[in-house]
């Protein structure tokens, strides 16, 4: 029995995953000096900071769906969370008023 991943952790991994191909893709330019390799040794962060500029509106656009997914799965966690705390704070006021009626 496979049980379906979670909407968060499915985004995470295709928004990584974006991330790992621009960074490939931006690795590939800088090698064949298309793209400038950066200040002296700052290769490394110059090709992460390009990545990150080109996978951060790539995964907006293409990955739609799934955030829109992953909020629906979000917002029915809180939506049960308030309802277990609005009737664990029921119980406890039931369990108050039944308290002060037995003392008076």
């Amino acid at each position: 029995m496979s049980q379906k991943p979670s909407a968060t952790i499915r985004y995470t991994a295709m928004r990584l995953g974006i991330f790992v191909g621009c960074f490939f893709v931006v690795w590939g330019l800088v090698r064949l000096r298309l793209v400038p390799a950066g200040l002296g040794d700052a290769n490394l962060a110059w090709v992460v900071l390009l990545a990150l500029v080109l996978s951060a509106p790539l995964s907006f656009v293409l990955l739609r769906k799934q955030r829109e997914e992953m909020s629906q799965q979000i917002v029915g966690k809180v939506e049960r969370a308030k309802g277990r705390l609005a009737e664990n704070r029921s119980q406890e006021d039931a369990a108050d008023d039944a308290a002060r009626a037995a003392h008076s």
